[in-house]
This record gives structure tokens, C-alpha cells and sequence, in this order.
């Protein structure tokens, strides 16, 4: 499994026994991190750039992209 496709938060569920029952819910760490990087953008470009969401959507996943390559290169 790829780095952005493992979990940002993982968790595991336990069932009423106390067994694991289901692991890695939640966000990729890809999804993750461009959401925070859209998060940014709306709130920079709130009132200045309106830019559509499908070209906040596409920067980014960019964003998130590039940070996940320079964490891959640098480990």
C-alpha cells in the first residue's frame, strides 16, 4: 500500500469481546492533507479570488500530491 493511500488517523474497532474487529477507517492521508490544503485556500482566496471549487478541488489534490512526493523522496 502506497503512503497516500494509508490511513491519516488510524484506528482499530474492537467488538464486545475485546477482539479487533475492523482497522484503518477514516481518511487517507492523501484526502487528508488535501482537505487541509483546501481548508487554506478557502480561507485565503475567501474574499479576494473567487476560484470555482472544481480548480480549489484540482489545486489541492496537487498540494497534497507534492507534499506526499517530497515525504516519499526525503525518507
Amino acid at each position: 500500500m502506497k503512503n497516500a493511500d494509508m490511513p491519516a488517523m488510524p484506528f482499530v474497532d474492537f467488538d464486545y469481546d475485546g477482539h479487533a474487529a475492523a482497522a484503518y477507517h477514516g481518511l487517507t492521508k492523501r484526502e487528508h492533507f488535501a482537505a487541509m490544503a483546501m481548508q487554506a485556500m478557502i480561507e485565503a482566496a475567501a474574499y479576494k479570488h473567487p476560484y470555482s471549487p472544481e480548480i480549489l478541488a484540482q489545486q489541492s489534490i496537487g498540494m497534497a500530491d507534492a507534499l506526499l512526493g517530497e515525504l516519499e523522496r526525503t525518507s
